[in-house]
């Protein structure tokens, strides 16, 4: 799994749009098939994004989710977009974060009418607990003047369908409001992405901004001046919510890099005694003539911290050359460590931060080897020690 990714789909333009203006620098990523993504970081943080585009319908929604899935391996798949209201509890530009999706033409046509018979997917429990903490917090919205209050967040099933649902009267909008009336939103893709999230073993959030009640006004001018408004908003939130999901994937992997270097401390522990004596060394490790207590050697000066990195980038090469650190996530390895190095041999009051910087922003690379964090652990430490 990618610790550091998120992928976002959408259906529209419209709302592909409004996600990619939350991205710094965007890059164009192609899958063997054609499809394209990019990928960009949400700017000012470090999380990055793979946005595509599945257009409408679930079944195209399914293959591109997929497809994104076993592209990047993300932490998450996140479905953004627009969707219409079925009842006054979501206000238009408010978001509707889905508890579970239900596949609505899921049914079975008998002489006393049409019975449902849906399928339904939750969402990942770590996800929505997440969400609501974030709808508590209500600081992930953007400042817009002249749009009137800020939007809320609301949680609740979202029914998935293969038709545009404009009416409040007609056969098919009476049924749907019959069968799902626990349903807030109503749309077209979030059957097919909760499908193959599910098939993955890859958590999958869906996100819409309300912009219509469903009710015949769609294309009007009113829909047309909420639809951008409802996007952007769905994007804020997603966004925020991929930020938060990729930080707690860092605290897990850091969580986990302690408890390796714990492990791996008191498997290099020395006891060596004497017979008959109490004579005796207790010790992590023992370089040259030097004892360090339950800890790796410190560097104590930009010329040790430049030898520990150069020994560092000789653990990562062994990792690459294993087939374990990909050539892409080496690379931006290295340079972050030339950064790291170049910074050690300046004699700056800046020089130290830098340092530190590269080497945090290093770690973030290598979040998924423990082994790795661990041993750069003391480094990052060294470096905001030098003067």
């Amino acid at each position: 799994m990618s610790k550091d990714l998120v992928v976002i789909l959408t259906a529209l333009n419209l709302e592909y749009q409004a996600v990619r203006r939350k991205l710094a620098d965007p890059q164009v990523h192609r899958h063997e098939r054609g499809t394209r993504f990019e990928v960009g970081t949400v700017q000012d943080t470090s999380c990055r994004v793979a946005l595509g585009l599945t257009n409408k319908g679930n079944h195209s929604a399914a293959v591109i989710a997929e497809r994104a899935i076993q592209e990047f391996s993300p932490v998450a798949v996140l479905f953004v977009g627009v969707a219409g209201a079925l009842w006054d509890t979501a206000r238009l530009g408010d978001v509707v974060m889905a508890t579970h999706v239900y596949a609505y033409h899921g049914g079975t046509s008998e002489d006393d009418g049409l019975k449902a018979r849906p399928r339904v997917w939750e969402a990942a429990h770590s996800i929505s607990q997440l969400g609501s903490h974030l709808a508590r917090v209500n600081d992930w919205a953007d400042d817009a003047p002249g749009h009137g209050r800020a939007p809320q967040v609301r949680f609740g099933a979202i029914a998935a369908g293969e038709v545009v649902q404009n009416s409040k009267i007609s056969a098919q909008a009476r049924w749907i409001r019959q069968h799902y009336n626990d349903a807030l939103a109503i749309e077209m893709e979030a059957a097919g992405v909760a499908q193959a999230g599910h098939l993955n073993g890859a958590p999958v959030a869906i996100i819409r901004g309300i912009s219509d009640r469903a009710d015949g006004t769609k294309s009007s001018a009113k829909d047309r001046d909420w639809q951008p408004r409802a996007a952007a908003n769905a994007a804020a939130f997603a966004t925020r919510l991929a930020v938060e999901l990729v930080g707690e994937q860092e605290q897990i992997a850091m969580s986990q890099a302690d408890r390796a270097y714990t492990a791996d401390r008191l498997k290099e522990q020395v006891i060596n005694t004497a017979h008959n004596s109490t004579v005796g060394i207790m010790a992590g490790s023992v370089k040259e003539s030097s004892v360090y207590l339950s800890a790796h050697p410190k560097a104590t000066s930009p010329a040790d911290l430049i030898t520990e990195l150069g020994v560092f980038r000789e653990q990562m090469k062994r990792h690459h050359v294993e087939g374990a650190l990909d050539d892409d996530t080496y690379r931006e390895a290295l340079a972050e460590l030339g950064i790291a190095r170049r910074a050690a041999t300046e004699n700056t009051p800046e020089a130290p931060k830098r340092a530190t910087l590269a080497l945090k922003r290093l770690r973030g690379l290598i979040a998924e080897f423990p082994e790795l964090v661990a041993k750069l652990a003391p480094l990052v430490v060294a470096a905001g020690d030098l003067s």
